[in-house]
This record gives structure tokens, sequence and C-alpha cells, in this order.
């Protein structure tokens, strides 16, 4: 099972880097903002339905997130539910630790990289800088994007379900990337972020969800397939000790 985590991540690190590398050699950060700017503005970004998914925010990985917090305090007070304490508790440190802590205090905040409608070449006054070269620290929050790691963090059931419900796993993760394209496009076309912020803020979420679920999940289902297996051995061993001395 650790292989094949560590492998999966290894495939997760090496398609961001690939893909970071084909942005940066044929320009594609700058090509595809510039195609959103227009007349001095972002007019595709204001109108319908991109300035809505702006609106909306946070909320539904928000919600997701209270599910997640009630799933495992149900599991903490009744002891049926206990699979519910550690699928809730997944999901309330994913949203925390992935979009809240590394995508937004510790390189948004601290990276420094300028959004789109910040840089010279579309009407700002800061240089144009790839995602691997920090700025100034606190002044540019463009990489990666707040808005659209949100937004994949809704794909966070699929690690719970992956193994069990592959089909159902399916639907969450083609729904949670779905729902974090058009958000990253909103963000596009709002001079928020480049491409190469959206797909760093999916690959942020998606490492830590799978490094959370081989500690809260995989390996606890093992321990209990183990802990299972003991006490039927213990018991079949108590059993006999019965028939010897009945």
């Amino acid at each position: 099972m650790q292989s094949k985590l560590w492998g999966e991540a290894l495939l997760v690190v090496a398609f961001l880097l690939a893909t970071t590398a084909v942005i940066a050699a044929t320009g594609a950060d700058m090509a595809i903002a510039s195609h959103f700017y227009v007349a001095g503005g972002w007019p595709v970004g204001e109108q319908f339905p991109w300035n809505l998914l702006y609106q909306i925010d946070r909320y539904p990985g928000a919600v997701l997130g209270i599910i997640g917090l009630c799933a495992a305090c149900s599991g903490s007070l009744k002891p049926g539910w206990r699979n519910w304490r550690r699928q809730g508790l997944f999901l309330v440190l994913l949203l925390a630790l992935g979009p809240g802590l590394m995508v937004n205090m510790v390189f948004k905040d601290h990276w420094g990289r300028p959004r789109p409608r910040e840089v010279v070449q579309l009407g700002g006054t800061e240089p144009f800088l790839q995602p691997w070269q920090p700025g100034i620290n606190g002044q540019g929050r463009s990489f990666p994007s707040g808005h659209a790691s949100a937004a994949f963090y809704l794909s966070a059931p699929f690690f719970i379900y992956r193994r069990s419900k592959k089909r159902l796993a399916r639907r969450w993760l083609v729904g949670g990337v779905v729902f974090g394209l058009l958000m990253g496009y909103a963000r596009l076309a709002q001079g928020g972020h480049f491409l190469s912020d959206i797909i760093w803020a999916w690959g942020i979420v998606y490492l830590t969800g799978l490094l959370l679920a081989a500690v809260l999940l995989e390996r606890r289902d093992a321990g209990t397939e183990f802990n299972l297996q003991t006490g039927y051995q213990g018991g079949r061993g108590k059993l006999c000790w019965l028939k010897a001395n009945g």
C-alpha cells in the first residue's frame, strides 16, 4: 500500500512539473491571460456565470467541511457510527490543511507572485514571474488559486470511497475537478490567476488528500481488519479452551 501511495504521489508531482514546464516554454500563462484582457479590463470575468462563481467563493467547500465535522462528532458520540468519525475528520483536516494551510497561508500569503491584472504587460506595475519564482513576501497573491483550491476540495469524498465504492468515488472526483476547472476559468477571466496557479491549486489539494487518506483511512482500515482477525482467533482459542476444560 505504501509503494502505491508513493507511486501515485510521484505521478502527480511529475504531472505538475511537466505541465509547469510546458506552460513556461509555450508562454501559455501570459497568452491565456492576454486573451481575457480587453480594452484595459476583464469583461468576460464580469459576466454570468463567472461573476456568480466568484461570489459563491468557498461556501460549497465550507458546507462539506461542516458535514465532515458533524460526522466526526457523531462518530465520537455513538459507537455504531465510528467509521463516520475518521471519515468526517478526514474531510475537516483536508479542508484545513489543503486549501487552508498549504494553499492560502503557506504559499498564497507569502510566495509573492503578482496576479495577471498586476503585471506590466496587462496594465499593472509588477513584473511577470513564473510559478517557481518567489516575489515580494505578502504583496503578490496569485500562486496558487484559493478559489480553485476550495472548489477542487469538493472531490474529497473520492478518497473515502475509492476502495469500497469506486463508481461513487469517480463521480465525486469528476464533479470536484469539473467544479474546480470552472472556478479556475472564472478566475482566469477576471485576471485573478494564471493557468499554472489553477493547476498547482489542484495538485496541492490532491497530494494533501492522498497523504491524509493514507494516515486516516488506509492504515486505520488495515488496523481494523487486523484487530477483528485477532479477536476472532482469540475467540476461537477461548472456545477450544472451554471444550477442553468443560
